[in-house]
């Protein structure tokens, strides 16, 4: 949120089931309470006592944090205009529903009509409110699209569900920059921000195993560096069997024939699984070259260069292309002991100092031929 909570702001907080919604914006309110004054919190999905046994299993104090267990909007105002609260969250928009409209809680038009009631009521008094609302299975906001229109702030709680790792991205601010990504770790306390994601990445990543590369991406402004693991193995059936977790499946299919006709690689009678160690999703260009390197250490059943990072765009001649923020990029490298880096030509300005040594490829025949080296 760059500075934090615009006053009269209405944020909308979108999430799959069971990834730490409510866990998160409990704390949020616990914080914002014991800063600036008064939260209520209006849950119509949880009774008072469960919002008050998790509140006490994440150990927030409960100081200046009011409970409304509600679900008529009506109602919800009232209690805000006589409370005046600093901050309203309510959980969920779906639950919410206003006596005026004949619909059942949920539908576009309830949606619709609360959604727009607590925009009067933020700007009228002020107050900054954040609304919770769930996704469906397509990952999008369930609910009319006006939704996103009406509100000021939309942000995206995402993570496996067996993963502990959280991300939150923001897709819409008026108030500031998207660009800016916070990434948290479900524990039994609840929500802890994760000060070394690349760090935790990396943690648990084997030495000399084949089939593994660790490639640099950007997730808004920051650097992360993350493996990404190959696995080719003789296949049984005449249609070899193609998985990909954490990259694109048409994306790694390309890559796959750029590897076949550019590299001449023979990979028609092999299955290829693909896997982004810790549960990230990997979707920008850059990662290609680390798909393909990773594959092709695999197939050939021998660990690439010791100590390399490797970043760069694969097109479908087989050059690599230049990729964004190659600065940030290689400064996270060397952070963290890398002493290689792989990556195409453009991707270095003149005059830079750099303390990894860089080994430029131009196709990515060149760059296999480093990789092995």
């Amino acid at each position: 949120m760059g500075e934090g909570l615009v006053p009269g702001s209405l944020l909308l907080l979108g999430g799959s089931p069971g990834i730490g919604k409510s866990t998160l914006i409990l704390q949020v309110a616990a914080s914002y309470a014991r800063l600036y004054g008064k939260a209520l919190y209006v849950s119509g999905e949880e009774s008072l006592s469960q919002i008050k046994l998790r509140g006490e299993r994440l150990g927030v104090s409960g100081e200046e944090i009011y409970l409304l267990a509600e679900m008529d909007v009506e109602r919800i105002t009232e209690a805000a205009e006589l409370l005046q609260p600093k901050l309203v969250i309510v959980d969920s928009i779906q639950t919410v529903y206003s006596p005026s409209v004949p619909a059942s809680p949920g539908s576009v038009s309830q949606v619709r009509e609360c959604t727009s009631s607590f925009l009067r009521l933020a700007k009228e008094r002020g107050t900054s409110i954040i609304l919770i609302g769930h996704v469906t299975k397509e990952g999008y906001l369930a609910g009319p699209r006006v939704l996103e229109h009406l509100v000021d702030v939309v942000l995206y709680l995402e993570g496996e569900r067996y993963h502990s790792l959280r991300l939150l991205r923001a897709v819409k601010n008026r108030f500031g920059s998207t660009h800016e990504v916070g990434l948290f770790e479900m524990t039994p306390q609840g929500m802890r921000e994760v000060g070394d994601p690349s760090e935790m990445f990396l943690s648990q990543r084997p030495e000399g195993a084949a089939g593994s590369c660790v490639v640099a991406c950007m997730e808004g402004n920051r650097p992360l560096l993350l493996e990404i693991q190959s696995l080719v193995t003789p296949s049984a059936f005449p249609n070899p069997r193609r998985l990909a977790t954490g990259v694109d499946f048409n994306r790694s299919l390309l890559l796959m024939a750029i590897l076949e006709k550019r590299a001449g690689l023979n990979l028609g009678r092999y299955d290829i699984y693909l896997n982004v160690a810790g549960g990230m999703e990997v979707r920008e260009p850059a990662a290609d070259l680390g798909i393909c390197l990773a594959i092709a250490s695999s197939l050939k059943d021998r660990p690439l260069r010791p100590s390399t990072v490797v970043m760069g765009e694969v097109g479908l001649a087989g050059e690599l292309r230049a990729i964004p923020h190659w600065e940030r990029r290689v400064e996270e490298a060397a952070r963290l002991g890398f002493r290689w880096c792989i990556c195409p030509p453009s991707g270095r300005s003149s005059g830079e100092r750099v303390s990894l040594g860089i080994l430029t490829a131009g196709t990515l025949r060149e760059a296999l031929d480093m990789a092995f080296s």
